[in-house]
């Protein structure tokens, strides 16, 4: 349960970083803020957008992070728990011997008033 539910929390936080690296702006987008395509930064201030994003993308990527260092415990922690095929053949029981190393059983006793088998016919 545990594991599924950090499954999860992993998959969240790789979908935010890629939504946040995706809405960030490269390093030469203030070279076209000359020519007009600054305009798409002013929601968030000059500097706003890219320290919220920033700090933002950093959040997720710790929680990405840690979440990884917990998957791989709970994944090593869990295999030494489990058995291999080898260990559980080790602990099988020795398989039954035959009729030749057993113990002589008598052959069953032959039916009383049996008919015949049937003759061919030519």
């Amino acid at each position: 349960m545990l594991h599924a539910a950090l499954v999860v929390v992993q998959i969240i936080s790789a979908l935010c970083i890629l939504v946040l690296v995706m809405l960030q702006r490269g390093k030469g987008a203030e070279a076209g803020a000359g020519f007009g395509a600054g305009a798409s930064g002013t929601v968030f201030g000059a500097r706003g957008a890219t320290t919220a994003l920033s700090r933002a993308t950093a959040i997720f990527a710790a929680i990405f992070m840690i979440n990884s260092l917990a998957l791989t415990y709970l994944s090593t922690r869990s295999h030494e728990q489990t058995k291999t095929i080898l260990d559980i053949a080790g602990q099988a029981p020795a398989p039954a011997t035959g009729p030749a190393n057993g113990p002589k059983l008598a052959p069953p006793p032959a039916p009383q008033n049996a008919p015949a088998p049937p003759q061919p016919q030519k």
